[in-house]
């Protein structure tokens, strides 16, 4: 039987069966002697290798199989000790992998080495297999990876990388190379180097050595098991799947039936010029249209559970390895967000987390992590009980490499100071640790959150702790936006970000030296023009002025424009490159008269324009 066409399902199902077990897992850490767990674990684990057994995935059964002995012998037991659920933790890594070789038609990785070493019963914490050592999970012999890149510049990389190559070898032993000395002897021009090295050389010493070569780019030193789930996947996938009930697909077969009579009626009407009944058909199209898009977002709606499982596992991993003890709770997960903004989101929150412990949390404490409505929004938020966020460091750090000057560093808001810790490079970290303290991350949580529509905002207390909140829209394709008018050209604002829209007279405006205000509900609130954000010439005085109230950078302001058009919804697509690298743009749309507009990204234009 050829059992090919079913292999998308199977790696559906074995990865809802693996994060599964990971989330349980997490579970047993707290209450090892949970004997339900332990029985559902063994069912998800009895599951994976029946499914695999039956593809004839020989290897990902073979794992499964020895993972439900393992698990059998806790059955009996009655309990889990913490060395085995670190090594089935490890497992299911391996699980992935293999998934990840299936996924991309590649050979299975074997899992002989990792298999040797099941903990035997009755083993304890102190004779644990997995302490003190790495588990080779990848089937290579152990040695230090090194990645490099060429600039952009560099003329034939191949040559480049033997010559690198060589000096490596001088060095150490090259145990494996990607691509090989054979391979860029034969004339291959890759953009970058993967190096496994064996090496009494340190870390240090090895880039030191490696800095003499100015066309070098990038020197890393990534971790074994993440590259070679980074390598892995380099193959493009069959295409991403999401499960839809029956009754959905009952109600997309209806509107369809119901879209195909309305458009009958529509082409028969306008042979007969009953412009009456053509406005009627009109109106049931819009709202015809309407129901779909309803139905079509209930499709790409995923709740944020999958994600916490993967935030739990990330807690439980840290907390061990830097011998803290840390209670991970989350409220909300139940939420749903477009299945795009949670993907987009999972590298972010992990990241977050990772903050959490390595700079939050000193030896005990508590992350919480909560998400919530609020009208068109889903805000999420990591919040923990730690040290807190000292902004004196983080003003001396400026000063040091010139964000702000002395000047600035006495009148700066606590929102923007904490801002600039998502500054490239920007770190108060004393210590470099493998989590964290390089000054690389929260420029790269910020830029993915504003990348989907979002904002970032950063609390702290010191000596209290950190909340790190995101407001996200709920979704990305089909949103609501308010469209404006400046200097002629239309363009528009998702409406999840505009609190109100008003026109006042210039009587209405006030001054506080340089800077013209409003009164807006017992606020005073900063005047800006639009024109003058985008450099465009200065208009024509106004017999009143349209605003638009709205929150940038943790403040509200009113933002002047030329007129206020409406709201409408339209379809956002992404613009392709390079204009997607334009600051202040998060997109395009086509109206109904064919004209194109973009959706401005206030954040960005505002951090432009304070930059």
């Amino acid at each position: 039987m050829d059992v090919s066409k079913f292999t998308e399902m199977f790696l559906v199902e074995a990865a809802e069966h693996l994060q599964m077990m990971v989330d349980i897992l997490i579970q047993l850490d707290s209450d090892p002697e949970d004997r339900d767990g332990i029985d559902a674990l063994f069912r998800e684990a009895h599951s994976i290798k029946g499914m695999a057994a039956t593809m004839e995935h020989a290897e990902t059964a073979r794992l499964a199989h020895h993972l439900e002995e393992r698990l059998d012998v806790c059955r009996h037991l009655g309990r889990i000790s913490g060395v085995e659920i670190d090594w089935l933790l490890e497992a299911a890594d391996l699980l992935e992998l293999l998934l990840s070789d299936i996924r991309n038609e590649q050979p299975e990785r074997n899992v002989d080495n990792f298999i040797a070493t099941i903990p035997k019963e009755g083993e304890s914490e102190v004779s644990s297999p997995v302490e003190g050592k790495a588990l080779d999970l990848t089937g290579h012999s152990h040695g230090q990876l090194i990645q490099l890149r060429l600039r952009e510049t560099v003329i034939a990389p191949g040559p480049r990388f033997l010559v690198l190559l060589k000096r490596l070898a001088d060095i150490g032993t090259i145990l494996e190379s990607i691509p090989s000395a054979e391979d860029l002897i034969q004339g291959g021009d890759p953009d970058q180097l993967l190096v496994r090295l064996e090496s009494d050389a340190s870390q240090d010493e090895l880039h030191q050595e490696l800095l003499k070569y100015s066309e070098l780019q990038e020197i890393s030193f990534p971790d074994e098991k993440e590259e070679e789930k980074e390598t892995s996947l380099k193959k493009p996938s069959s295409g991403k799947t999401v499960r839809v009930s029956t009754e959905l697909l009952d109600h997309f077969i209806n509107l369809t039936g119901e879209l195909i009579t309305n458009r009958n009626q529509l082409q028969n009407v306008l042979k007969e010029r009953n412009w009456k009944e053509l406005d009627d058909g009109i109106g049931q199209l819009a709202r015809l249209v309407k129901n779909l898009h309803h139905q079509v977002l209930q499709v790409r709606m995923v709740s944020l559970e999958g994600l916490v499982g993967r935030l739990s596992r990330t807690v439980h991993d840290l907390s061990r390895s830097h011998g803290k003890e840390i209670k991970f709770q989350v409220e909300g997960a139940e939420i749903e967000l477009d299945r795009a903004i949670v993907e987009e989101l999972t590298d972010p929150l992990v990241h977050m987390v990772r903050n959490a412990v390595d700079h939050g949390i000193e030896q005990s404490g508590a992350i919480f992590v909560k998400a919530w409505r609020e009208r068109d929004q889903v805000l999420v938020q990591v919040a923990d009980d730690g040290r807190g966020i000292d902004p004196e460091k983080i003003r001396q750090q400026a000063l040091e490499q010139g964000l702000l000057t002395q000047t600035q560093s006495k009148s700066i808001r606590d929102y923007d100071l904490f801002q600039m810790i998502c500054q490239p490079g920007f770190s108060t970290a004393e210590e470099v640790s493998e989590t964290s303290g390089r000054g690389v991350g929260m420029d790269v949580v910020k830029t993915v959150v504003e990348q989907v529509g979002g904002i970032l905002l950063i609390d702290s207390v010191l000596g209290e702790g950190t909340k790190i909140t995101l407001k996200l829209p709920l979704s990305l394709a089909i949103i609501r936006v308010l469209i404006v008018e400046c200097d002629g050209s239309r363009m528009a604002m998702p409406i999840t970000r505009v609190v109100q829209t008003v026109e006042i007279s210039p009587e209405e405006v006030q001054s506080s030296g340089k800077q013209l205000m409003v009164h807006y509900q017992d606020e005073h609130l900063p005047m800006l023009s639009l024109r003058k954000i985008l450099k465009l010439p200065q208009g024509a005085p106004l017999d009143t002025i349209p605003l638009v109230i709205t929150e940038v950078m943790g403040r509200k302001i009113g933002l002047v424009v030329d007129r206020l058009v409406g709201q409408r919804e339209v379809f956002v697509q992404r613009l392709p490159a390079p204009f997607d690298q334009v600051r202040g743009c998060s997109g395009g749309t086509i109206l109904g008269d064919g004209q194109i507009i973009f959706l401005l990204d206030l954040q960005s234009l505002f951090e432009r324009r304070r930059g």
